[in-house]
């Protein structure tokens, strides 16, 4: 169980290394500055099966997950606001463990619970279970999705597939494309 911090509700977010997790950072430490909330950043990173099932030897890959997720906070928090945001009181958590439940237990009732909305194909759903619909599903703090505009998704997608417009899969690139070559 974590424990919450006096003084009632605050802004959490959870972050990764995606556009989306960068935008709802961005757009989680504009609320807290609004509100004059403490915001609480968390990146949870699962556990591999193979070390979950060797139980007590994971301890040290644990710890080297944690030291990960603590770097990779301060790396995006130094992109998105040149290091911890002024006029904010911020707390910084790295954990292990399943990033939607670990982000729903955080979340209290009155907390506002932000998370970015990226793109997946289906089978990276497969494989990886969508954050956002877990907390969707299951938060009981206010659920905000911050979408990355358009043309940040379009150039994380580029370099994903390393490819052209024209050869990126998904139709919404292909009907962009003919419509900027035959406008009405």
């Amino acid at each position: 169980m974590f424990a919450r911090p006096e003084g009632g509700p605050r802004v959490v977010v959870g972050v990764d290394d995606s556009a989306g997790a960068r935008c709802a950072l961005s757009w989680a430490i504009g609320e807290a500055r609004l509100r004059r909330l403490p915001l609480l950043v968390a990146h949870a990173a699962p556990l591999p099966p193979h070390v979950s099932a060797a139980g007590q030897l994971g301890c040290g890959i644990t710890d080297a997950l944690r030291a990960s997720g603590a770097e990779l906070i301060t790396r995006i928090l130094a992109e998105v606001s040149d290091g911890p945001p002024d006029g904010v009181d911020m707390t910084a958590l790295a954990l292990v463990g399943e990033p939607g439940a670990a982000l729903v237990r955080l979340a209290g009732d009155d907390d506002i619970l932000v998370v970015g909305h990226g793109t997946r194909s289906p089978f990276s759903r497969l494989l990886r279970p969508s954050v956002r619909l877990h907390c969707a599903r299951r938060a009981r703090a206010t659920l905000v999705c911050v979408r990355p505009p358009a043309f940040e998704a379009l150039l994380e997608c580029l370099a994903a597939h390393d490819a052209s417009p024209g050869q990126v899969p998904g139709s919404r690139f292909r009907r962009l494309g003919r419509r900027l070559r035959h406008p009405l």
